[in-house]
């Protein structure tokens, strides 16, 4: 069996993925480049890949950096502290098109299934982390391909989308993963900033499953 790994760098892809592998799935990695502010979570998805042993690992390139968001905007700040409602980090439609993608590769590549780390518990507020959004998706892409109207499937997997970030870690130290390996801030420098939302999740993650974050922080 093959599945499509979607593998940004961070912590949950990197759990997802290697749920992947222990349910026993090829693993074929997907690392997209969308014009984001830095590429530090290129250089840790390709760490992550190796890591893993995928079978084969694309990293492509599209172009969001029209999108106005704080993670491809040069004129929108990266927040310090977390927000109420959706924030300004939220990049439009970010996952939908990411899926899409993922899903022309699963398809030429006649894979099984999808898997992406996203979750609803300890998250950002994004719209498209949300449950309903994964099972309005699996219903678009049983129609959507030529593999699904002939009677195959491709699923798509969301193994993390109902757990708390401790529990995420928790998983991912049970399988032996080097959570070093993974980059979660949204600035891109030498450490992570420990300010920025995504840092703060991550950080009361590993307080709370009873571990130290092995990343280097400021």
């Amino acid at each position: 069996m093959k599945t499509v790994c979607l593998i940004s760098g961070g912590l949950d892809s990197f759990v997802s993925a290697g749920i992947a592998r222990k349910d026993g799935y090829e693993l074929y990695g997907l690392t997209i480049d969308y014009s984001q502010k830095h590429k530090k979570e290129i250089e840790y998805a390709k760490k992550i890949a190796g890591f893993l042993n995928v079978d084969e690992h694309k990293i492509i390139t599209i172009d969001l950096s029209f999108l106005s968001s704080a993670l491809t905007s040069r004129n929108i700040k990266i927040p310090e502290k977390p927000v109420t409602g959706i924030p300004v980090t939220y990049v439009p439609a970010r996952n939908t098109i990411f899926i899409s993608l993922a899903l022309a590769y699963a398809e030429n590549i006649n894979a099984d299934a999808i898997y992406l780390g996203i979750n609803h518990i300890d998250y950002s507020g994004y719209p498209d982390c949300r449950p309903e959004y994964i099972e309005a998706y699996q219903k678009l892409i049983n129609i959507a391909t030529q593999k699904t109207v002939k009677g195959g499937r491709i699923l798509l997997k969301t193994p993390l989308v109902s757990l708390s970030k401790s529990e995420i870690i928790l998983i991912g130290n049970s399988m032996h993963l080097d959570f070093s390996l993974s980059w979660s801030c949204y600035k891109g420098e030498e450490k992570a900033c420990g300010k920025c939302p995504s840092c703060v999740i991550r950080l009361k993650g590993f307080e709370k499953a009873g571990l130290k974050d092995p990343l280097e922080y400021k």
